[in-house]
């Protein structure tokens, strides 16, 4: 216990509530947790803002020290943002390595079947199984300085060398080229000679696009950052409303 609070500054009574956190232990909690005494409070919103960080974990669990989006939690945040009225937009923050591609596609088709309108902005790094996700919204954003890794997709661990191996492979990578030129305006041809480009990577085949690249491919609409994101999800939500209001009915 310190001394110097409880000699200086006596306790509050028991039952005595804290104001907003703005006692000793409130701030010492969100210097802890967040690193600042004041956060910016923002009001209730009509857009849910979805953060996809670090490694997208699948079904096997990544050791603790590893910064994880887990994906078992982001399905029911896409589900209840979905059924709540008062969501009427989801912007999908991107700055991740890639990691399990089931889990990532499972994560990219919900996006892409969302009512609502969406809005993907990719900060640092969309790497791997993130190009999905990124492409997966109505509309996407890539910071000038963030990149994006494209290269085949592999397995991790033990591998039986036998060829069903190598054709569950095959298909699967068929699944995520299929994915990205649905929901983007690259073609096909074009992100498979990213995909399988030598000399780009120092050990592995592929290519790493840089923000105005993955929009001049076609794999992102435009270059941009949270301010911008948030004004062309504002514009996308206007435009899904109906629009009734000042009409003349005779």
């Amino acid at each position: 216990m310190n001394h110097y609070y409880q000699n200086d500054q006596p306790n509050p009574a028991p039952n005595q509530p804290q104001e907003g956190g703005k006692g000793k232990d409130g701030i010492l909690d969100k210097i802890q947790q967040l690193g600042t005494t004041n956060v910016p409070k923002m009001e209730e919103s009509n857009i849910h803002v979805l953060t996809i960080v670090g490694q997208i974990e699948g079904h096997m669990q990544l050791p603790p020290q590893n910064k994880t989006t887990k994906y078992e939690h982001v399905i029911p945040q896409l589900v209840a943002a979905e059924q709540n009225k008062k969501i009427e937009g989801l912007l999908v923050i991107l700055n991740t390595v890639g990691g399990d591609v089931e889990a990532g596609l499972a994560l990219a088709e919900m996006i892409s079947s969302l009512s609502k309108p969406t809005v993907t902005l990719v900060l640092g790094g969309g790497h791997s199984i993130g190009v999905p996700i990124a492409v997966a919204a109505d509309y996407s954003f890539i910071a000038e300085t963030a990149t994006m890794t494209i290269h085949p997709v592999r397995l991790t661990g033990l591998v039986i060398g036998v060829p069903q191996t190598f054709e569950y492979l095959d298909k699967m990578q068929d699944r995520v080229i299929s994915f990205v030129t649905r929901n983007s305006e690259i073609s096909e041809e074009k992100f498979k000679d990213l995909m399988l480009s030598k000399g780009n990577l120092t050990r592995d085949i592929g290519t790493n696009v840089i923000g105005e690249d993955a929009v001049r491919y076609g794999m992102i609409n435009e270059v941009g950052g949270i301010g911008m994101a948030i004004k062309k999800l504002n514009e996308l939500i206007d435009d899904a409303k109906p629009q009734t209001e000042g009409d003349v009915v005779q």
